[in-house]
């Protein structure tokens, strides 16, 4: 059984990005302030680079929310 979820990601991608522009923050702020490089953080935006847990923490903490913020209905579904 074979688990995808590369929809997750841009799902995740898309909330992270709008919270950071409805907050009026920059990437390269964020980026800075989660202790990333803000060409990682911008593959988190679109979607396509996996993070681990601790990232997600640390851009949570950035952006001023909770992981569970962020997360909030994101469902991966196993295929096969």
């Amino acid at each position: 059984m074979e688990i995808k979820h590369e929809k997750e990601l841009v799902e995740l991608g898309s909330r992270i990005k709008k919270l950071i522009e409805d907050k009026g923050l920059k990437v390269m702020n964020v980026a800075h302030d989660a202790n990333l490089d803000s060409t990682n953080l911008r593959k988190y935006v679109r979607g396509t680079q996996d993070m681990r847990y601790s990232t997600l923490l640390r851009i949570a903490a950035a952006i001023g929310v909770t992981p569970s913020e962020l997360l909030d209905g994101l469902e991966i579904k196993k295929e096969g």
